[in-house]
């Protein structure tokens, strides 16, 4: 069985659990305080993060890693492109997210009031361009939910916990979070804590 050590208020770790749901297969979930990291997580991975996913002798880190691994140990429903054309693409997608938006995630958590707000307006204005997509499109790809939506999700749940307002002509993106939102595997992956986020 997949042993999935997740932090309950991690962004990254939320992916995985939506991935696993998404999949509807057997599937252990350690919640991990990301305060208080048992000593375990660090010899798992070196740079002592979550989420980490263990298959008997497998250890595998880094989310979009454990992502694709599931996607293709358990091909349905498939997450990622079947053509590799489309697949390339969805992965520069991916880098994108974590280069432009993912990467503001510690200065939105923990950063100076100047470096917390510099990391807001980046990120409205990232979300604010790709707002035009969702007036034409259901998902990130298409009419067909991906491991795009997947990876963007927990970053669109945490916008009012994080203090980023979207100016109206982002319309467009709230509706499509809360098409994201609305899945019951998002749904069923979220932690007491992350729900709490919300209200």
């Amino acid at each position: 069985m997949m042993i999935l050590y997740s932090g309950t208020t991690c962004p990254f770790s939320q992916r995985c659990r939506i991935v696993l749901h998404e999949k509807g297969m057997d599937f252990e979930i350690k919640d991990v305080d990301v305060h208080d990291m048992p000593e375990e997580i660090a010899t798992m991975n070196p740079n002592g993060q979550l989420p980490i996913l263990v298959e008997r002798d497998l250890i595998l880190y880094e989310s979009n890693i454990i992502n694709e691994y599931i996607d293709e140990r358990f091909p349905h429903p498939q997450l990622m492109p079947a053509d590799p054309v489309m697949r390339a693409r969805a992965r520069l997608f991916l880098f994108n997210f974590e280069r432009d938006l993912f990467s503001q995630i510690p200065d939105l958590e923990r950063g100076a009031p100047k470096s917390a707000e510099k990391a807001r307006t980046v990120v409205r204005d990232n979300l604010a361009q790709i707002a035009p997509i969702f007036s034409r499109q259901k998902y990130m790809l298409g009419d067909d939910y991906s491991m795009l939506d997947v990876a963007i999700a927990p970053l669109l749940w945490r916008l009012d916990h994080y203090g980023i307002g979207l100016p109206k002509q982002s319309a467009p993106v709230l509706k499509y979070a809360e098409r994201l939102f609305s899945r019951p595997a998002f749904i069923e992956a979220l932690t007491p804590a992350e729900k709490a986020m919300r209200k």
